[in-house]
């Protein structure tokens, strides 16, 4: 058998040294490595321009008829494929730098040498170099200058797009697969996680209140009926037997826009009178029927969450919704401001009063009414509902809350003890708490109950 079929010819081989020794093919090779350094830059800065896109600019690109602009809404009319080629050709152009520096370091310094620190600073190089100018600086002058980027290399995409679309789509294939299998597990993301992802995302230029409203919104599907609402003890209803008189009497004094109507006691409310339904009528005299101007109630159970009741006050044009436990009593009342509350913060009007809610003597104490709601109180605080869920049980106010670690109701003065918490009762009745003035420890000390 002829041997020169086995081994290499003489000649090929003496061409190759011929050209690994001249500096022609370095200079050359290194040209070659920096346009492929270009190339990844462009790619990589195409692929945040693409999705920093704004919907004005894309529909100027609809009604524009250049050829970068009819690619450019091809492409980003189906963002998965344009992303898998962006990536397919981005990793074979890293490929590519990796094979070509390595092959210049070996024809540089010999295939023996290029091992242990050779190898530890080709690696560092070539990583910094893909990195910092093929990754770090085409993406950040991308994603200022989007649409000017796109216009330069969606031609290039498009053509690539083209050429690579069987690969993109084994890949697509194999991502849709796992996403749907993703999407049957679900995702077990926690409220906590949204908030911290939340605080992690924040920069200086967000303020307190953008950072409030966030978490109200992240919050929000969380909260049930009985954390928001007024309780029965400070509803203000009309009694149905009242004359028109005292009815306007009442009316002048409390100064709400809507207020239920009980018969006999607030646990049978017969409907909700509106004060622009009184407006025609205020010259009447006493024997005037108010009673027919009643709208239906809208009643609620405590369980129910607010962003499901915001959807049932839009959907049947009310503002205002009855409480009710499960024997059918009266629990409380919430409105649509209570809600929008929990989001954008306390909205004050003419004939709410400030003072009532709490009152701050330093960094480290307040007094509370006792009839606050939990979820106002971590608010003022500055913590996390869930603080106090191990004892809260069914609880949703401070003096329900004391009431539940205490087991008992306490006398004024008496001081009870709650992780790094020191409440004092200021006021008390035969029946609740009415006010209690909060201390707050520098460190948690272990739970003990009165002194």
């Amino acid at each position: 058998m002829d041997s020169s079929l086995d081994d290499p010819s003489p000649i090929s081989l003496s061409v190759i040294d011929t050209l690994a020794g001249n500096p022609v093919f370095f200079i050359a090779n290194g040209i070659i490595l920096l346009i492929l350094l270009g190339l990844s830059a462009l790619i990589s800065g195409s692929e945040v321009a693409f999705f920093s896109l704004k919907k004005e600019e894309i529909a100027r690109c609809k009604t524009g008829n250049s050829t970068s602009e009819r690619a450019i809404v091809r492409l980003i009319e189906n963002p998965k494929r344009l992303l898998a080629t962006v990536l397919v050709l981005n990793n074979l152009v890293n490929v590519a730098i990796v094979m070509l520096s390595t092959f210049i370091t070996w024809e540089l310094l010999g295939t023996k040498t290029t091992q242990g620190g050779i190898v530890v600073i080709l690696t560092f190089v070539v990583t910094f170099a893909i990195v910092f100018f093929g990754e770090v600086v085409p993406k950040v002058y991308a994603s200022k200058n989007s649409l000017s980027f796109v216009s330069r290399t969606a031609p290039a995409i498009s053509l690539a797009e083209y050429f690579f679309r069987p690969i993109s789509f084994l890949l697509l294939s194999v991502s849709n697969v796992i996403e749907k299998r993703v999407e049957k597990r679900g995702y077990n993301l926690s409220v906590d996680d949204l908030n911290h992802a939340l605080e992690l995302t924040a920069t200086e230029e967000t303020t307190e209140e953008e950072k409030g409203i966030l978490k109200g919104i992240v919050n929000f599907g969380t909260l049930s009926v009985t954390q928001v609402m007024r309780s029965r003890m400070d509803v203000v209803a009309f009694e149905i037997e009242d004359n028109f008189h005292e009815l306007m009497d009442k009316v002048n004094k409390n100064g709400y826009s809507r207020v239920p109507v009980y018969r006999d006691t607030i646990d049978k409310i017969e409907g909700v009178l509106y004060m622009k339904d009184l407006l025609p009528y205020i010259d009447q005299d006493e024997h005037f029927e108010w009673q027919t101007l009643l709208r239906p109630g809208f009643f609620v159970p405590e369980s129910k969450k607010i962003d499901s009741l915001l959807k049932d006050f839009q959907a049947k044009h009310v503002h205002i919704a009855i409480v009710v436990d499960e024997y059918g009593g009266t629990s409380g009342l919430i409105t649509l401001e209570d809600i929008i509350e929990e989001i954008v913060g306390e909205i004050n009007d003419e004939f709410d009063d400030d003072d009532i809610v709490y009152n701050k003597l330093d960094d480290n104490t307040y007094v509370f009414e006792g009839k606050t709601s939990l979820n106002d109180f971590c608010k003022v605080l500055g913590v996390e509902p869930e603080e106090f869920d191990e004892v809260r049980g069914e609880s949703e106010s401070l003096g329900g809350l004391l009431l539940e670690i205490n087991a008992k109701l306490p006398r004024a003065g008496e001081k009870i003890h709650f992780k790094n918490y020191v409440f004092t009762v200021v006021s008390v009745d035969p029946r609740r708490i009415k006010r209690v003035r909060v201390y707050i420890k520098e460190s948690a000390t272990d739970i003990h109950f009165t002194d």
